[in-house]
């Protein structure tokens, strides 16, 4: 009884090991995703900045941790290119990330997995209600 004891607890943790990868790499994707759009929203700016510029004006562009002289007309092509790039690669990342994220439920539900603080369907909205105010004093710091 023991033995059959100790696989369900070795399951056990695997499972948990599983779950925490998955969200882990949820977690990472996401960071990734975040990244890329701000690196997207500073290639926007920089396009609209050297759209108005003379381009035969020099500018400087940092690339591999070397800092570059070019003019404008060299250096905006180059940046729509990575501009229309990094659109897309957000796009494959914003997919891979809701499937990540369909995984995690998928193996939730699997394996019976119930998160603390998480709301279980079919909650009361007096319930929800004692929630809402528990997440507004959650991060309240309080001094005498």
């Amino acid at each position: 009884m023991s033995n059959e004891a100790a696989k369900a607890q070795i399951s056990q943790e695997k499972i948990v090991a599983r779950f925490q990868q998955l969200r882990n790499e949820q977690r990472n994707l996401a960071n990734s995703l975040n990244t890329l759009e701000m690196d997207l929203r500073e290639h926007k700016t920089v396009i609209e900045t050297l759209n108005s510029a003379d381009p035969e004006r020099k500018c400087f562009r940092l690339i591999g941790g070397v800092l570059c002289e070019r003019t404008v007309k060299d250096v905006l092509p180059q940046l729509v290119e990575n501009k229309d790039f990094m659109a897309k690669t957000i796009t494959m990342v914003t997919e891979e990330l809701s499937k990540k994220g369909s995984e995690i439920n998928k193996f939730k539900e699997e394996h019976n997995i119930k998160i603390r603080g998480e709301q279980i369907d079919g909650s009361s909205k007096a319930s929800e209600a004692e929630s809402a105010t528990k997440a507004e004093n959650r991060n309240v710091l309080v001094s005498n």
